[in-house]
């Protein structure tokens, strides 16, 4: 399988064997355990008539794209309710932005950690409580840039267009994806992993200079430097849509459990996160100027 530049699908658990993934689809679980205790042809003894001492539990059904599109669906219905919920909370009290902003953002950083590193991606309990921690975040983050007490744009049209936007970047991809028309090869998968590399690492560098210089390094200041590097970003988020699709296609080929489609909902989250978080804040550049 090809590495996807998303953290979480790169943490799902790997194909094993020929028509298995991971320890699904070899069979009945513990039946290899089972079948090395007794000989061949030889049962636990029983009594007739009585029941079986050992009953096998049901296999575990392979995800389809509907468990896919199905568990996306629920997770991005959760983050959208908590999002118009942390909107109108903030517009009521303008004094909880920031502590929304900060602590949405945290909470959801430390559970994609926690879902990375200790393999609970296909964990719904993480996914969903990812998808209120990121609501909070993005309800008083949109805000904050469309509130003129924060410094925003100003009017609430910037929302629904970054929205429009995000969403018609995602279909769009889809389609580029289905159609073929950009192949996802090694070459162009370490590409897209390479140039996300390179912006967190000039992110954080901007950050760091933040504190020492007005403006840090100038890539979020909403100068000429600032839309670029929102661009750049719109694009490798873009472009990381194309490693997600494939991955989600590799796990239904290698025929994983459903809970995995909790796994592929996840990741493709994180990505429209970042992807509106981009857009928002590129199109606030030009409603200031």
């Amino acid at each position: 399988m090809r590495t996807s530049s998303n953290p979480v699908f790169r943490r799902l658990p790997r194909q094993e064997g020929v028509g298995g993934y991971a320890n699904f689809g070899s069979g009945v679980a513990g039946a290899g355990q089972f079948g090395q205790q007794q000989p061949h042809g030889q049962y636990p003894p029983q009594q007739y008539g009585e029941a079986p001492q050992y009953q096998a539990p049901p296999a575990t059904r392979s995800m389809t794209i509907d468990d896919v599109v199905t568990k996306t669906g629920i997770t991005l219905a959760v983050l959208a309710v908590s999002a118009v919920i942390s909107y109108a909370l903030t517009n009521a009290n303008t004094s909880l932005a920031p502590a929304f902003v900060i602590g949405g953002g945290l909470i959801g950083l430390v559970l994609v950690l926690v879902a990375t590193f200790g393999n609970k991606m296909d964990n719904p309990a993480i996914v969903l409580s990812y998808a209120v921690a990121e609501g909070f975040f993005l309800g008083a983050l949109s805000f904050m840039f469309t509130n003129i007490e924060f410094g925003g744009a100003g009017g609430s049209a910037l929302i629904g267009q970054a929205v429009l936007g995000t969403f018609g970047v995602f279909a769009g991809m889809l389609v580029v994806y289905k159609t073929g028309a950009i192949r996802v090869t090694p070459r162009f998968t370490r590409m897209i992993v390479g140039a996300l590399i390179g912006v967190v690492v000039l992110a954080l560098g901007n950050l760091v200079a933040s504190f020492f210089i007005d403006g840090g390094l100038g890539l979020r200041d909403g100068g000429p430097i600032a839309i670029i590097f929102s661009l750049v970003c719109i694009a490798i988020a873009a472009f990381s849509f194309l490693l997600d699709f494939d991955a989600a296609d590799q796990l239904i080929r290698a025929q994983a459990p459903e809970k995995a489609a909790w796994g592929v909902a996840f990741g493709l989250t994180i990505t429209l996160v970042w992807l509106y978080v981009e857009i928002l804040r590129l199109l606030s550049y030009f409603q200031n100027d």
